[in-house]
């Protein structure tokens, strides 16, 4: 089949979600499908933009070009999963998360006003509308597909997928340092991170991967790191290439991922691959998918001190890092997560 991808991009933003665009064109192709990714560009600043982007996407022909006609569309994001096509199936990473669970939060540029009420409803009812064009409707994880019911009654099926480079993570040794590797992003919530590192009473180090999205976020961190004399006990890395990154993750003694309400979260199932355990919190959504509470790692409050805590508790014992690694490994290939079964489900007929 011909199969066209629709997501949108930010400009300047690369994370998960462009990715797994990338992943599930590369894994439709090694099926024997023609695949492409057709993107639009999102930008919701101000907020209002949004209304001109979603009737954007109902202007879009993508079915029939010059070069053929596309047979099916897996619409990932919005506003693409607006896109018309005739033979659509959805496969949502997540909603526009400002106008739902963000919303009137410090997370949200869409505010409980009369702009961020008028367009919160605006993109509500073009969910209710035009996701239901859909011929089957799947989720990127249980917590999305909660989301979907609770905010628009609408039914779907989780599915989940792998990580990039899945089978390369590796396991070499439980070190001095807990890893937290993300983009730095007010939500993944590093400076929660950053502000358990006070707390700490162990000797182990956090080491901070990923590009900031925002620089004032990170020159916050760094003023605020300064200021409590604790710049022995973190490290940035801006960029790593990939043999870099593995290598961090094989030598952990732990990996922290504690955003706030996840949609699924790479960073779990990289970090079992490489058979660490995961220190996350009670409300980071996807990851609780994953994490079993004192068996492959710990749920804690989202408090720098419960942080704190979890990560001196592995910090004195390398043995128990080790269990919960090795439980979480095994956790991760009893769930049988596969490109192959992505793609039977998605081009099913």
């Amino acid at each position: 089949m011909r199969i066209a991808i629709t997501t949108i991009q930010a400009p300047f933003v690369k994370g998960g979600a462009e990715l797994h665009a990338e992943n599930l064109k590369n894994a439709l192709r090694e099926a024997g499908h023609e695949a492409e990714i057709i993107t639009m560009p999102l930008m919701d600043n101000p907020i209002l933009l949004l209304e001109n982007h979603i009737v954007a996407a109902r202007l879009l022909e993508i079915e029939r070009t010059w070069a053929g006609r596309a047979d099916l569309c897996i619409g990932l994001k919005f506003p693409a999963y607006f896109i018309p096509h005739s033979n659509k199936v959805i496969w949502i990473l997540h909603q526009h998360r400002a106008a739902y669970e963000l919303f009137g939060t410090e997370f949200s540029n869409m505010q409980n006003d009369s702009d961020g009420l008028r367009m919160r409803q605006i993109v509500q009812n073009a969910d209710n509308r035009y996701l239901r064009e859909a011929k089957r409707i799947y989720a990127n994880s249980q917590n999305v597909s909660d989301r979907l019911l609770s905010n628009n009654g609408i039914q779907s099926t989780p599915l989940y997928h792998p990580c990039p480079d899945m089978d390369k993570y590796y396991d070499g040794g439980y070190g001095d340092y807990v890893l937290m590797p993300s983009r730095i992003n007010i939500t993944k919530r590093q400076f929660l991170a950053v502000e358990a590192m006070c707390h700490t009473k162990s000797n182990l180090n956090l080491y901070i991967v990923g590009k900031a999205d925002n620089p004032e976020e990170k020159a916050r961190m760094l003023d605020f790191i300064r200021d409590k004399k604790i710049t022995k006990k973190i490290k940035f890395f801006d960029y790593l290439e990939q043999d870099e990154k593995l290598a961090l993750y094989a030598a952990a003694r732990a990996v922290l991922f504690i955003p706030f309400d996840e949609d699924y979260g790479y960073i779990t199932l990289e970090a079992m691959s490489a058979s660490k355990a995961v220190i996350t919190a009670s409300d980071s959504g996807g990851p609780l998918e994953f994490v079993e509470d004192g068996k492959t790692g710990f749920v804690v409050d989202p408090s720098p001190e419960a942080i704190a805590h979890a990560v001196d508790a592995l910090a004195q014992s390398a043995t128990l890092a080790e269990e919960f690694g090795r439980a979480g490994k095994r956790r991760l290939r009893n769930m049988g997560i596969s490109w192959r079964h992505v793609v039977e489900e998605l081009t099913k007929k």
